[in-house]
């Protein structure tokens, strides 16, 4: 892993500070650095082993790839990644971190287990949305944490008629639907009430936000599932959101398709992890 692509927020202070200082410590350690263009412009430093590219071509170049950033810049990093089954680690800069685990802190100590190939891959199972519009296929996005069908500020409760593998469930009468992987069950399912999955576990959760029938109630199926979820009568104001980062606006009739990407995110756990030990640091369980 000596080809290394690093993927940050744009413009956030924190993580160019951080730059300047890893990017040195990686050349030092015989270790090529791919970044975008313009966060090179703002780093405003020349290095022998600093490589600028298009953001979208970083993974056409490296072994791994640093999240530097929270959450939020790792499914963005997720999402270019996967595609190659590029490695992903990640350094949390930001708030809660589930996925970005190693804070800024334990950087050197951890990275360079990380760049010798010392740590374990631990593969995360994504899902693809596609969104079918008068019989055709109108988008498809790739997602590692949810899919989630929501109303806009001032849009009426709607209703969202749902199958699994051919087979009705029940029309859901609600503010939206969230549909999460393991990795996305402690987001906003966990939020809306819905369980936490191991991340090990191969299946998907299904959470309602705010349904008008209050013994609907969070679902679990397997990851093998075809689910299928039709916008019926209600607001025309409702959008499809992915992973918080991606949006479209959806109509009446429109069919969401939902099933197990062919692609998977390749996490970098760069120590023996306790999940439960994380679980109880993150939300602060046993604390009063």
């Amino acid at each position: 892993m000596r080809k290394i692509g690093i993927i940050t927020r744009p413009g956030k202070g924190e993580a160019i500070e951080t730059l300047k200082e890893l990017i040195p410590w990686l050349n030092g350690h015989d270790c090529e650095v791919y970044i975008d263009a313009d966060t090179a412009v703002r780093l405003a430093i020349v290095r022998p082993y600093l490589r600028e590219c298009r953001l979208g071509d970083i993974p056409h170049h490296v072994g791994l790839i640093i999240a530097l950033g929270g959450d939020g810049t790792m499914l963005a990093a997720s999402r270019l990644a996967a595609p190659k089954s590029i490695p992903l680690f990640g350094i949390n800069l930001g708030g809660l971190g589930f996925i970005t685990e190693v804070n800024k802190s334990e950087i050197y100590e951890v990275i360079e287990k990380v760049v010798s190939g010392e740590c374990d891959i631990e593969e995360r199972i994504m899902l693809d949305a596609t969104v079918i519009r008068s019989g055709q296929r109108a988008a498809g996005f790739t997602v590692l944490n949810d899919i989630v069908l929501n109303k806009g500020a001032l849009a009426r409760i709607f209703d969202t008629e749902v199958s699994i593998d051919g087979r009705y469930v029940t029309t859901y009468k609600a503010d939206g639907l969230i549909f999460a992987t393991p990795t996305g069950s402690t987001a906003y399912s966990l939020s809306a009430g819905g369980p936490i999955l191991h991340p090990a576990m191969r299946c998907i959760a299904l959470t309602p936000i705010c349904s008008h029938t209050l013994t609907n109630r969070p679902i679990v199926v397997p990851d093998t599932a075809l689910i299928e979820a039709v916008v019926k009568t209600g607001s025309e104001d409702i959008c499809l959101t992915m992973d918080g980062q991606m949006g479209f606006h959806l109509k009446e009739d429109d069919t969401i398709e939902i099933r197990k990407s062919a692609y998977k995110t390749s996490l970098v756990i760069p120590y023996e992890r306790d999940y439960f030990q994380i679980l109880r640091e993150k939300l602060k369980w046993g604390q009063r």
